[in-house]
């Protein structure tokens, strides 16, 4: 199983599956990261926290402990 933060800067992946449950996983869905998405890995932060990604024709941070439930291929 790959997540989203296991992509590189520049990479393409589609989202195969959201993990977890609750507000997080809500929060997730209402940004447009469903299932089949196509995201684009934009820029990460120095320290790797957090992450620019393209999704539907607009642009997102997300935090690592948003990126982890976010299963890619």
């Amino acid at each position: 199983m790959q997540t989203l933060k296991g992509v590189k800067t520049g990479q393409n992946v589609r989202v195969v599956k959201l993990h977890g449950s609750g507000p997080v996983k809500q929060r997730i869905m209402d940004m447009g990261i469903t299932r089949n998405a196509e995201i684009t890995v934009r820029r990460t932060a120095p320290l790797g926290d957090p992450i620019e990604v393209s999704v539907r024709g607009y642009e997102l941070s997300l935090r690592k402990e948003d990126i982890d439930i976010i299963e890619v291929e």
